[in-house]
């Protein structure tokens, strides 16, 4: 099975998650791509659908799909992502498409997060994927001076502007031996927007496609 046919049957099984009226967060990325090709079959259970990035807002729209505003429906009931990487714990590494800032605040407001990824994304410790860090323009270098003191190797990802507006340093060579302490380290020095580790907000449900088909850890 190649990785396409892996990120589509990790898509489907998300699908079950999705209740009857759900407000429906929905991610950015390869992954959730496929996901969202197949919401127009469960389109009746859909009352409302927010998104993480303009890219996911174009597709759903080209679908038919009204897409709301996250502040005119108040909390999320399920939210779909997917993942750089993820651990045991379901903590992650995300931002690999450079949505982080949106997929953390849709990850924060909704009541369940699935996350789905094919086998390759499941690591033992997290770092081996670049750690992206969303960061102001003018804070750039400051942060990156940081990473380096934290033993990380900062590089600039260029060419590339958030739907915010702001720039991604990617940390490589990190080993994230404790990430709930990390997440905090990071997201205190000043001009860090938000750092791709998701592990004060893990997720609910790690729906992981490999050779052998599904498996689902958490509920």
């Amino acid at each position: 099975m190649d990785q396409k046919d892996k990120k589509l049957i990790a898509a489907k099984a998300s699908l079950e998650f999705i209740p009857d009226g759900a407000i429906l967060g929905v991610g950015t990325g390869s992954t959730v791509n496929e996901l969202i090709d197949l919401l127009p079959s469960v389109r009746d259970k859909i009352e409302a659908v927010v998104s993480s990035s303009a890219a996911t807002t174009a597709r759903l729209q080209g679908l038919g799909f009204e897409v709301s505003m996250l502040n005119s429906v108040g909390d999320v009931d399920v939210y779909i992502d997917g993942a750089d990487e993820a651990n045991k714990h379901l903590q992650l590494i995300k931002g690999g498409g450079g949505a982080l800032t949106r997929e953390k605040i849709l990850a924060g407001a909704s009541r369940k997060f699935v996350c789905i990824i094919d086998d390759s994304k499941q690591v033992g410790m997290l770092g081996a994927f670049p750690l992206p860090i969303e960061v102001i323009p003018m804070a750039q270098s400051f942060v990156a001076r940081k990473m380096v003191k934290m033993r990380g190797q900062p590089i600039w990802r260029e060419n590339f502007v958030t739907d915010n507006g702001n720039h991604i340093l990617d940390i490589h060579n990190l080993q994230i031996s404790n990430p709930l302490e990390m997440e905090t380290r990071i997201n205190q020095i000043p001009g860090v927007v938000t750092v791709g580790l998701f592990a004060h907000r893990p997720a609910d449900v790690l729906i992981v496609a490999s050779d052998t088909g599904i498996r689902t850890i958490g509920n």
